[in-house]
């Protein structure tokens, strides 16, 4: 191996050390633990001093509302699985899930736009009936990533 791609490899080498630290860095930030207790306020990527990123997709969790009942749920679920898949083939939903531990879904959606992503789903026949809301978090690519791509700080 040559002295150049020894140089270039301790550099990566660096740069990778300099991305796990960031990660960790933010990991360990308070109001980031996964503990219970009083919820901080949200962070964002900008107030951690790592660099925006854009929204590349939605994550929206459902969950039934109160007025969701088993005849009312039935009455509705035919519909609300052509539509979901109307979504899905229109390429707005890029993966969907039901959570294990609750009655709800979780989709992956391909929109940017979180107000776009609420205007969505409430069109679905779940949404229309008041019968499931969801929780939308925007979602980007991995900020400290971005260090790769500069030299590091000396």
């Amino acid at each position: 191996m040559n002295t150049l791609a020894i140089k270039h490899t301790g550099s990566l080498s660096r740069r990778l050390a300099t991305v796990a630290l960031a990660v960790v860095v933010a990991l360990s930030v308070p109001g980031v633990a996964f503990g219970q207790g009083t919820p901080e306020p949200a962070q964002t990527s900008a107030s951690l001093g790592l660099p925006d990123v854009p929204t590349t997709k939605i994550l929206a969790i459902g969950h039934l509302t109160s007025t969701a009942t088993p005849a009312a749920m039935n009455a509705v679920l035919p519909q609300e699985v052509r539509e979901t898949v109307k979504l899905y083939l229109e390429g707005k939903i890029d993966q969907w899930y039901v959570r294990k531990d609750a009655a709800s879904v979780v989709f992956i959606l391909n929109i940017t736009d979180v107000n776009e992503a609420r205007r969505t789903l409430a069109q679905l026949p779940l949404g229309r009936a008041n019968l499931m809301e969801f929780d939308l978090i925007p979602l980007g690519p991995l900020s400290p990533l971005a260090a790769l791509g500069s030299p590091p700080a000396r």
